[in-house]
């Protein structure tokens, strides 16, 4: 019973490195720009497309083209908001969540037409590796997806405080107005940040293909994880994103081990719900 446990644990803490990278994104758009993205989860179907179009094409991995995959994401989530985001970003919160939504509809659409709606994968020479360390066995791909989300969320952590955009990115999610004051453009940064949100989704949406089907709703499943992790964290915290990530990846992971199956899928929505109950602002904001 102890070792299942404890198994149950190491696999939370590798999910749940991979459930705060692919969260990080949607915290810091609405840190930085206020306002709540609904495609986020889309941008990661979007991600994990590319990774098997470069897979299927050019036979590239998916964990070696996970930076192409981010670039390619960077490029595109800084043209949607540019192009859509950026005119509402005044307008009612209303307009703000339909447009987001809408946005993620055409996305799952545009992903049908082009792809059809059969479940594709990719075949990787460790996918079916395992690393026994004390006992407990560690699936490589999930191993390689924990270690390439943990350099990403290192380079976010640098990005932030070690560079002056990353500084300006900060000072506008504190106080945009007096951001603005001291010669930083609201406009930019917002662009940036939205851009930044969309090539880490997208990114962790190639790292996680190794041992996951791509579709084009696969963003529905982790679509409440997303937000679930961003509410635990706390609206808007880069670092509460990436503790609420490893939470929810410890409880689901030991809750699939312990709570019967009809039980498994509830486990995510109570965990939300409890959060908006007991802690509107998240555990780790006061």
């Amino acid at each position: 019973m102890m070792e299942g446990l404890l198994q149950a644990l190491v696999n939370g803490i590798l999910i749940g490195g991979v459930f705060a990278v692919i969260s990080v994104g949607l915290a810091l758009v609405f840190g930085v720009m206020d306002i709540i993205n609904f495609a986020q989860a889309e941008f990661l179907m979007v991600g994990m497309y590319l990774a098997y179009v470069l897979f299927a094409a050019f036979g590239i991995d998916p964990l070696v083209a996970a930076p192409l995959v981010m670039v390619a994401m960077l490029v595109f989530g800084g043209a949607i908001q540019r192009v859509l985001i950026r005119p509402v970003l005044k307008a009612p919160m209303v307009n703000q969540i339909f447009l987001t939504i809408g946005i993620a509809l055409v996305l799952v659409g545009m992903s049908q037409l082009i792809f059809g709606a059969d479940f594709r994968s990719v075949k990787t020479s460790y996918q079916t590796d395992a690393l026994s360390v004390a006992g407990l066995h560690l699936s490589m791909p999930y191993v390689y997806a924990f270690l390439m989300s943990a350099v990403m969320a290192g380079g976010l952590w640098l990005f932030l405080e070690r560079t002056d955009l990353g500084r300006m990115m900060r000072a506008t999610a504190q106080n945009a107005t007096a951001a603005q004051l001291v010669g930083i453009d609201p406009a930019r940064i917002h662009m940036l940040a939205f851009a930044v949100g969309a090539g880490l989704t997208g990114a962790a949406g190639a790292v996680i293909l190794p041992y996951a089907y791509v579709y084009p709703t696969v963003g529905h499943n982790y679509g409440l994880i997303m937000f679930t992790v961003v509410a635990l964290g706390g609206l808007g915290s880069v670092p509460g994103a990436m503790a609420g990530g490893l939470i929810i990846g410890i409880i689901y992971s030991v809750g699939t081990a312990l709570l019967p199956a009809v039980l498994q899928s509830g486990l995510v929505y109570a965990i939300f719900i409890a959060t908006l109950m007991l802690r509107p602002n998240g555990i780790f904001k006061s």
